[in-house]
C-alpha cells in the first residue's frame, strides 16, 4: 500500500481531509494575521481599499479578487480552498465566505481533520449584508443574494435569491450594455 507523501497544505489545497495544526499551516495563518492586522490598522486616507476594514481571512493566498469589486465592513473569508470573486461584485457588510468546513462524521472531527471546497462568485453579483456562503457554493453572474441569506447550494445566473436556505425568488434579464467606469469617491474628494 502506497503512503501519501503530500503535505497537509497540499491536501488542504486539493479539498481533501487535512490536519490544520501542522507547523507550516500554523505559521502561514500567523503570518496572514500579521498582515491583516496591518491592513486593518491603515487610516482611511492611507490607501484605496477594495475591502473595508475590518477584514479577516485564514491565509489570503486563496482569495482571487476581480476588477472593480468591493466588500463592505466585516468581511470574513475562510480561504482554506480558493474563493473566487468575479468582476463588479458588491459584498454588503458582515458577509461571510466559508470555504472551510468540517466532516459530519463524529470520529473524523475527533481525529482533528477538516477540509474545504471552493466558493465561486460570478461577475456583477450583489450579496446583501449578513449573508453566509458555505463551502462549495457557486453564485452565477448578475445574481442578487438578499441580506441575511445562507447560500448552501449553487445559485444560477441572473436571479434574485433569498432566505435560509437561499432560494431563487425571481429571474432577471441579463445586462445588455458594458459597465460604466466606476469612480472611486472618498470623503476627501467629496469635500473639495
Amino acid at each position: 500500500m502506497a503512503t501519501d507523501t503530500r503535505t497537509e497544505k497540499e491536501k488542504m489545497l486539493a479539498g481533501e481531509l487535512y490536519n490544520a495544526f501542522t507547523p507550516q499551516l500554523l505559521s502561514e495563518r500567523a503570518a496572514c494575521r500579521e498582515l491583516i492586522y496591518d491592513f486593518n490598522s491603515t487610516r482611511p486616507n492611507e490607501a484605496e481599499k477594495l475591502i473595508e476594514t475590518p477584514f479577516k481571512c485564514d491565509y489570503g493566498y486563496n482569495i482571487y479578487w476581480g476588477e472593480n469589486s468591493f466588500a463592505n465592513f466585516n468581511l470574513i473569508a475562510l480561504d482554506t480552498c480558493p474563493i473566487y470573486v468575479g468582476n463588479y461584485v458588491l459584498l454588503g457588510p458582515d458577509v461571510k465566505l466559508y470555504a472551510a468546513t468540517h466532516p459530519t462524521d463524529p470520529q473524523e472531527r475527533l481525529d482533528g481533520v477538516e477540509y474545504g471546497k471552493p466558493i465561486r462568485i460570478g461577475n456583477n453579483v450583489w450579496i446583501g449584508g449578513g449573508t453566509i456562503v458555505v463551502a462549495g457554493a457557486t453564485i452565477g453572474d448578475n445574481s442578487v443574494i438578499g441580506a441575511g441569506s445562507v447560500v448552501v447550494k449553487d445559485i444560477p445566473a441572473n436571479v434574485v435569491a433569498v432566505g435560509n436556505p437561499c432560494k431563487v425568488i425571481k429571474h432577471l434579464k441579463e445586462p445588455t450594455r458594458a459597465p460604466n467606469q466606476f469612480q472611486q469617491l472618498t470623503m476627501f474628494n467629496l469635500q473639495k
